[in-house]
């Protein structure tokens, strides 16, 4: 199987942060108007598969909410997580038998990024990410390398892996720059 196959067989498309998904499920449940942290109407949950592949990234970006990664199928993930006080993690995410785990959460407002373990151009990890509250792309948040140096200069070395050159970006789209 390769991620070519899964990409077609699944109906995936290219993401905006990298990778490619397809939503999968969007609850029918949603929020009344008198909730303040997120607009009526808001799903309480979505889920989405996401594919990866080897040398690509998923870059960092934000969202208001919780996700949790699923592991499925294919070579190890690492999420590269930031939290709103800059410490750094590397959650990775596979089988247990290469020293991973099937879940990862990442907390809402974390910065969070993802690559595979793997460089080799034929690998890919296929997963999913559910989001309670579920996702809204106005809450996604994803600013340019530039904008993510100067937060978090610490951090060059994973910023610059796992982000593009600043004119990749239109800064008015994602209202980060």
């Amino acid at each position: 199987m390769t991620a070519e196959n899964i990409i077609q067989t699944l109906d995936l498309q290219p993401h905006p942060e990298g990778g490619f998904f397809k939503e999968t499920y969007r609850s029918k449940a949603s929020f009344a108007a008198t909730n303040t942290d997120f607009p009526s109407g808001r799903s309480h949950s979505t889920a989405i598969y996401f594919l990866l592949r080897g040398g690509e990234f998923s870059a960092l970006h934000r969202i208001k909410s919780d996700e949790v990664w699923h592991f499925y199928h294919g070579s190890p993930l690492i999420v590269h997580t930031i939290s709103p006080d800059g410490d750094y993690a590397a959650l990775k995410v596979g089988h247990p038998q290469d020293g991973c785990q099937f879940q990862a959460v990442v907390p809402a407002g974390h910065w969070f990024g993802a690559s595979l373990e793997s460089t080799k151009p034929n690998d890919f990890a296929l997963v999913g990410c559910t989001v309670a509250p579920g996702f809204d792309f106005q809450d996604f948040e994803m600013p340019t390398q530039h904008t993510l140096l100067q937060m978090f200069p610490q951090h060059e070395a994973i910023i610059k892996k796992i982000t593009s050159p600043p004119k990749y970006y239109d800064e008015d789209v994602f209202g980060c720059g």
